[in-house]
Order: C-alpha cells, then structure tokens, then sequence
C-alpha cells in the first residue's frame, strides 16, 4: 500500500511540474492573443501584414538616443516601470512638465468625437498591463500613418493632465513616436 501511494506521489509530482511550462519552441515566440479593444475595433487581420502595407513616418530610430528625458521608462524594469506609472497616476502633479519616454504596445481606442492613442506595458507577470495615452506633436491621420495596433514603439513626451466629462486623465503632450 505504501509503495502504491510513494509511486502516485511521484507520477502527481512529475505531472505538476511538467505541466507549468511551455514547449522549448513556444518560449520564444510573441504574444499574439487578440485584445478586448481589437476585437472591439474588429481588428482580425495579422498586425505584421497590416504594418508592412503602413508608409513609413515615424522618427529615426538614431533620434530615440539623442531625446532627453526626466523619467525614462524604457531603461527600467517591468516592476519598476508599473510602479512608476502608479505614481504617475495617483500623483500626476508630480510630474507635470515631465519629460516622459516609454517603450510599449501602441493602442488606439476609436470613439465618434476622436481617436486616443496610447502606449501600453505590460508588467512583469504580463497581467496588469498599464498605459499612457499621447498626442502626436505633429498630425497624422489614422490609420494610414500610425502603426498597427500591438506593434512596439517608444514614445517621448510632456506629462500633463486635462479634464473630459469631470474626470481627470494623463497624457503626453507635443509627443514623438519612434518604431
């Protein structure tokens, strides 16, 4: 009887820790699950096609090294980058003026009266994603020349708050996106 449950321990233990991980060939790849805001924006096509047919006007990449910043998200960790933009949003008048870069996904929320763009991270544990909405320092029309939703981009900017419908919201103003 005791061999009997010593061997169902260890096939029981051997299972669990089997079943945790991915396939050696599924660690590399991205992340490619739709999110709730495309399939809300019916965004079905594959974001690599729909980027490769987008002209090309974003700033050189070489600009991203030379762009000086108060907060450079993009240098830190996920942990400190998702406790960095809690503060930012519970404590906006903190770093309001701010030069804000962050590296992340691009998200755009359509609505009838206009477009939020908005650069998101994802923390480390890759549940609580957070995010920053921008404006463009220079006007570009959606979608011809923004990238695809989901596609990486670094963002630099000046923190700053506004007010719609009674609420209060962060944004980065006068912002330059690099791809």
């Amino acid at each position: 009887m005791k061999r009997t449950i010593c061997v169902l321990c260890m096939i029981l233990t051997l299972f669990c820790v089997c079943a945790c991980g991915d396939a050696p060939e599924n660690r590399t790849k991205k992340n490619t699950t739709k999110t709730v805001s495309d399939v809300l924006n019916g965004d079905t096509k594959s974001s690599q096609s729909e980027s490769s047919k987008k002209p090309e006007v974003y700033a050189a990449e070489d600009d991203v090294q030379s762009e000086k910043c108060d907060v450079d998200l993009a240098a830190m960790n996920a942990t400190m980058v998702y406790a960095e933009v809690s503060n930012m949003m519970t404590t906006p008048k903190n770093y309001m003026g701010k030069i804000i870069k962050m590296k992340g996904d691009f998200s755009v929320y359509e609505t009838p009266a206009r477009n939020y763009y908005a650069c998101i991270i994802a923390d480390a544990t890759a549940c609580c994603s957070q995010g920053i909405e921008f404006v463009l320092k220079d006007a570009r029309k959606y979608p011809d020349e923004y990238p695809a939703q989901g596609t990486e981009i670094t963002v630099i900017g000046e923190f700053e708050t506004y007010l719609e419908d009674g609420k209060t919201y962060c944004q980065l103003k006068d912002a330059r996106m690099y791809k």
